[in-house]
């Protein structure tokens, strides 16, 4: 069986994915995926995580978590999200790294699934917008108590990247920008559920919709309804071009009030991830989803 972990970035997907793949779930099933309701799996697999991190697994434990979850009809793909899966909030950052568990969380997962063919999935945030966006979720006031004393320049997401692809050479990675989003989705929503690219889903559009003017969304439907069949390439040209002209601003723009940092370290930040992203594109076994 193939095992789709999507574990984060937190604040970066809002479960906006797994309900996607949730609302196609009958299209799926003719592939043979399977995309069970978090709400049935996501305490089920942090037990198993602690059992297997206490006391190692049961041997039937991969048995009991599918029997669990899995629903009627033969199981080749099963998707698994969930932003907690490398740790909560205030574990994301530490030591001046990203998701320092990461790896060893995915040695728990190939524990529970010895035998399958685990694939990872994860998106990237600019660490500008990610780390303000974190710290609403921790129970620190202040980014430095977040941190722990850590300099944000020198944390990377490549080095976390890099650090999976060392510890687990035989678990092939998949990142995306959590900013690209809108204009990749259809490409990771069907990476994800591995179907094919002439496979129509619903939602294809959705995230475009909430940073598009109502008359931009309309327009947008209206052309894609009247030129069907186009390639993916394609659609993001569209994309890309009606984005320029109905693009909303308000839903786009991202207000950062962080106390002590400056304009320029946040310039800095972004600079650097535009830079960091290249490096990961250079990682071997790492596939990266761009527009």
């Amino acid at each position: 069986m193939q095992v789709v972990i999507h574990a984060g970035a937190h604040s970066t997907d809002d479960d906006r994915l797994v309900h996607c793949l949730s609302g196609n779930r009958d299209i799926l099933a003719k592939s043979g995926t399977n995309v069970p309701d978090p709400i049935n799996y996501r305490r089920l697999v942090r037990d198993i995580l602690h059992q297997a991190q206490d006391s190692g697994l049961s041997a039937d434990a991969r048995d009991v978590l599918v029997d669990a979850i899995s629903h009627d009809g033969a199981v080749d793909r099963l998707v698994l999200s969930n932003p907690g899966f490398f740790g909560t909030p205030k574990m994301s950052v530490g030591g001046g790294v990203f998701y320092g568990a990461a790896e060893w969380r995915l040695s728990l997962f190939r524990q529970m699934f010895p035998d399958d063919e685990i694939e990872l999935f994860f998106a990237i945030r600019n660490p500008a917008t990610f780390l303000p966006a974190l710290l609403g979720n921790t129970p620190h006031k202040e980014m430095d108590k977040l941190l722990r004393g850590s300099d944000p320049r020198h944390m990377r997401w490549s080095e976390m990247v890099a650090r999976i692809r060392n510890s687990h050479p035989d678990i092939p990675v998949t990142i995306w920008c959590n900013e690209d989003t809108p204009l990749i989705w259809s490409q990771v929503v069907r990476e994800v559920a591995g179907i094919d690219p002439t496979v129509e889903f619903v939602g294809e559009f959705s995230l475009l919709m909430e940073i598009m003017t109502r008359p931009g969304q309309q327009r947008f439907m209206a052309y894609m309804e009247s030129h069907p069949g186009m390639t993916e390439a394609q659609k993001r040209r569209v994309i890309t071009a009606f984005l320029d002209k109905f693009a909303d601003e308000d839903a786009i723009e991202e207000e950062l009030d962080v106390p002590g940092w400056t304009a320029e370290l946040i310039d800095a930040l972004t600079e650097m991830y535009d830079e960091d992203i290249y490096e990961i594109q250079r990682l071997q076994g790492v596939q990266v989803i761009t527009p």
